[in-house]
């Protein structure tokens, strides 16, 4: 099994049963053909093939990320709006995207701690990703405009941690349209 699968396996057990539920490398290692002596070579604990696999999780986020910022198919506010798109499509495979990240940085709450500092980072690119589109529409405030929308992304990825319903997703995708379209009639001076 090369590296990535390793990962994306990890990943694919934390999304199902739990950060807080999955305490060992052998549980992370699942129903996948590794031992647990071909797992500790390259991690000897829980934590480290954690971090990796958060690591690349944050590497395929922004590998996407990049790819929307450089579409010339999307407008910004389709752009921002995008990854309610691609979060609806994962969680119909079961699958949870950055749900992780938040649940990190809960399970880890020490801001020293390598687990939580890696989510805080993906956290802050989120934000970076969303602030940068808004400057670029020209928003009043762009920084609080992200703030609301990220906290609108958060509220979400929290919730399909507990609920996993796909239908929260289209909610949060609709909360954060209202936001952006309040955002630009305040921008154009509809709302003066």
């Amino acid at each position: 099994m090369q590296r990535e699968q390793i990962l994306e396996h990890a990943l694919n057990v934390l999304e199902k049963n739990g950060l807080a539920a999955t305490t060992s490398l052998q549980q992370l290692a699942g129903d996948s053909e590794l031992t647990l002596a071909q797992l500790e070579q390259f991690w000897p604990e829980r934590d480290a093939l954690l971090y990796d696999a958060l690591r690349y999780h944050g590497q395929q986020i922004d590998t996407w990320r990049r790819q929307v910022l450089l579409s010339t198919e999307l407008d910004g506010e389709q752009k921002l709006l995008a990854r309610y798109q691609v979060l609806s499509e994962q969680v119909q495979k079961g699958r949870y995207p950055g749900c992780l990240f938040i649940a990190a940085c809960s399970f880890y709450p020490q801001p020293d701690q390598p687990v939580h500092q890696i989510a805080e980072q993906q956290k802050q690119a989120s934000w970076h990703f969303t602030h940068g589109i808004l400057v670029e529409l020209g928003l009043d405030n762009p920084a609080m405009v992200a703030d609301q929308l990220e906290l609108i992304l958060e509220g979400c990825l929290s919730k399909l941690l507990v609920k996993r319903n796909v239908q929260d997703v289209a909610t949060a995708k609709r909360l954060a349209e209202d936001v952006l379209r309040i955002a630009l009639c305040r921008a154009n001076g509809a709302l003066a």
